[in-house]
């Protein structure tokens, strides 16, 4: 006979437990690459990194899973079941952080990971399919201008045999810094795979609306799409006190009001949209000279590609038409066009006849943030679930989520991982 899954333990001793080992191996996870402030920096094959991954493999290892790495150095805790032929599902999140970043993004993944699958192991035994837990190596892009490396791997995006050219700040390649940690040396596989039956993500949610609307869990339907554009405006530079203000083609005048249409524009669609300009640059900028030249940026969001289509092109109008009325020119560059991912719909409506079972209140939403689990959705069925950020506070030491929370999410990951692999 299948035991129940709710027998044994009710939610409410499941959050103690969980609340009070999430909170322990969080705060032993974040001595490796902890800061003074209570930040952590653990950057893609830094030392710290290292440390923190064998000592994740040695946990790992202690509480009866098999590990191993691959190529790039994403670590694997395997729980294998008892149909060798079934494919297996996959859940964790990535290692590295962000320079003096939080404890808790990513890292939230993997330790939540690995609790929920060492209880189903001790309270159920062997599951009908494989389980298994990962820690990518990273996912970023802190130390290289690359992002999802180690996802990537896993996925196809990238390999571990051709590793991009590129080089962090101190001009160290890619893969010379994966060489000297001991990997891509052919010592282990590559990461590529397609047998995953799913792919499960917990996350911190990294912005402020579960903790805004007291909701313990968000359940993710899909991750943005994004628009990235740079725009150059440029009118006249002239002397600041013998040009009259009506003869004036001041570019930083035009801009500004660019800047300002975009926000109204995005505040009027309502949400999801959300429209950022995240630097501005005044070319040969001066306290005496009307500025003839400015460039800035526009970072575009939302959950329907669709929607970003007709509201970038209806924005890119009325931004010429500001141009054209200051006597300005306007030239855009669009260098991002990623489309929105969805997340497979048996598993959030598993995810939602879950809670409910549990009787925990959740948000149905989308993720503003990219995450490893948009290169497994086009590949295997995907979910992810966010638990609430205090403030909405990210890559920062200041990052936090209440222990209760943490244990809470551990609770909805363990449930649908049982739903799973042992149904």
């Amino acid at each position: 006979m299948e035991k129940s899954l709710h027998a044994p333990s009710s939610k409410d001793e499941l959050v103690r437990r969980f609340t009070l080992d999430a909170a322990g191996m969080m705060g032993w996870l974040a001595q490796f690459g902890g800061e003074s402030d209570g930040g952590v920096t653990r950057l893609l094959y830094s030392p710290a990194w290292q440390q923190a991954q064998s000592a994740l493999k040695d946990r790992m290892q202690t509480s009866g899973l098999n590990t191993y790495y691959d190529e790039a150095g994403n670590l694997f805790g395997r729980m294998g079941g008892s149909r060798a032929e079934a494919e297996a599902v996959l859940t964790g999140s990535h290692i590295d952080t962000v320079l003096n970043g939080g404890r808790y993004d990513g890292a939230y993944g993997i330790v939540a990971a690995f609790l929920a699958v060492i209880f189903l192991k001790e309270q159920y035994g062997q599951p009908l399919r494989t389980i298994e837990i990962v820690s990518f190596a990273e996912e970023e892009g802190s130390r290289f201008p690359l992002t999802f490396w180690g996802s990537g791997n896993v996925t196809g995006l990238y390999s571990a045999s051709t590793p991009p050219e590129v080089c962090d700040s101190e001009g160290m390649t890619l893969a010379d810094a994966m060489y000297q940690a001991g990997f891509g040396l052919n010592r282990y596989q590559l990461g590529r795979r397609s047998d995953w039956a799913a792919f499960i993500e917990l996350h911190i949610e990294q912005g402020n609306i579960l903790e805004r609307e007291k909701l313990p869990i968000g359940i993710v339907q899909g991750i943005v799409g994004q628009r990235r554009f740079t725009f150059e405006v440029k009118g006249e530079s002239n002397h600041a006190g013998t040009t009259p203000m009506g003869y004036r083609r001041d570019a930083l005048c035009g801009a500004s009001e660019m800047i300002m249409t975009i926000r109204n524009e995005a505040l009027s669609y309502g949400n999801p949209m959300v429209a950022t300009v995240g630097k501005l640059e005044v070319v040969s900028g001066a306290p005496n000279v009307v500025p003839g030249c400015v460039k800035f940026t526009l970072d575009v969001r939302h959950a329907s590609d669709k929607e970003l289509d007709v509201f970038c092109s209806n924005l890119l109008n009325k931004l010429e038409r500001i141009a054209e009325s200051s006597d300005l020119s306007l030239s855009a560059n669009q260098w991002m066009d990623a489309a929105p991912i969805l997340m497979n719909t048996e598993l959030t409506d598993l995810l939602q006849s879950n809670c409910k079972s549990r009787n925990l209140s959740f948000k149905k939403m989308y993720s503003g943030a990219g995450h490893d689990a948009q290169l497994f959705a086009p590949i295997c069925p995907t979910a992810m679930v966010f638990v609430p950020s205090h403030n909405g506070l990210s890559h920062s030491p200041a990052e936090y989520t209440e222990p209760q929370d943490l244990g809470t999410g551990i609770i909805v990951l363990m449930d649908l991982l049982y739903s799973i692999a042992y149904k």
